[in-house]
């Protein structure tokens, strides 16, 4: 998973992506849209303790609104979501790995 916390990669996201493997949190960040996509995203929003709040899949040059008590953000190519059993009301839990070998992951949510 990546990390876009500064307002540059936030705002970046996923533009200019033919793609991509695993997932974007974006944080903080209470809404996103899909103009200048490439394709489709799931979009999970999340609580401040990453509380699953809401799922859709939006396509591009799309403006989703944003859900008011979501404090991230989860983007994920479309249908990753659902195989990865993120639904509303399910927690996903985000381990950090400090830099070098490995990489950011999400576990399945609780």
């Amino acid at each position: 998973m990546e990390v876009a916390a500064s307002y540059r990669a936030r705002t970046r996201g996923l533009l200019g992506r033919d793609g991509i493997v695993g997932a974007l949190l974006l944080t903080p960040a209470s809404g996103v849209h899909t103009f200048g996509m490439r394709f489709a995203i799931d979009v999970a929003y999340l609580s401040r303790d990453f509380t699953v709040l809401g799922v859709r899949t939006m396509r591009p040059g799309r403006l989703g609104r944003p859900r008011l008590r979501a404090r991230h953000v989860l983007e994920a190519e479309a249908g990753e979501m659902a195989r990865w059993g993120v639904r509303r009301g399910a927690r996903v839990r985000v381990r950090v790995r400090l830099p070098g070998p490995g990489r950011w992951g999400v576990s399945r949510p609780s």
